[in-house]
């Protein structure tokens, strides 16, 4: 059986429940949140601006010492302004299950992120996980709550 990780983040974001869907929910955000050293590009032709059941959004990302990889993921549920789910078709992971969930509070909006994932290579993807994996995903989750504060203004 492979070890599956979880990660999760949570942030409240300075907008409306209508703002924080128009922007999450298109598919052409999603470089602006993703830091730059990953080097992500999306790959999709003729991609869609607003992100739909069964929808395949192909990219390259870099994620270790700039070696170029294909990521493929496939948007599986989309619940209008409550949440969306993607998962990996191909790519980086042996599974990645990322669910994005959105919910009106008395300030603005809670976004929540959980992403389940399967290491590739066994116990030499368990090591690389616990060597910088864990703490390199940290860091891009990390750089979306700032630019999120940036681009909507931080919660006070």
């Amino acid at each position: 059986m492979p070890k599956f990780y979880t990660l999760s983040k949570e942030q409240v974001i300075n907008c409306t429940l209508d703002e924080a869907w128009e922007f999450f929910s298109s598919p052409r955000n999603l470089k602006e949140i993703t830091p730059d050293y990953l080097g992500f590009k999306i790959t999709s032709p003729d991609l869609a601006d607003k992100m739909y059941e069964g929808q395949i959004i192909s990219y390259k990302v870099s994620p270790l010492l700039g070696i170029k990889m294909n990521w493929m993921t496939e948007i599986t549920h989309v619940e209008h302004k409550k949440y969306f789910v993607d998962n990996q078709r191909f790519g980086p992971y042996t599974m990645w299950h990322h669910q994005h969930w959105f919910e009106e509070v008395p300030n603005g909006v809670k976004m929540k992120d959980i992403i389940t994932y399967v290491m590739p290579l066994g116990p030499l993807g368990q090591i690389a996980h616990s060597l910088f994996v864990r703490k390199k995903l940290e860091g891009i989750f990390e750089y979306r709550t700032v630019v999120t504060d940036r681009l909507f203004g931080a919660m006070k």
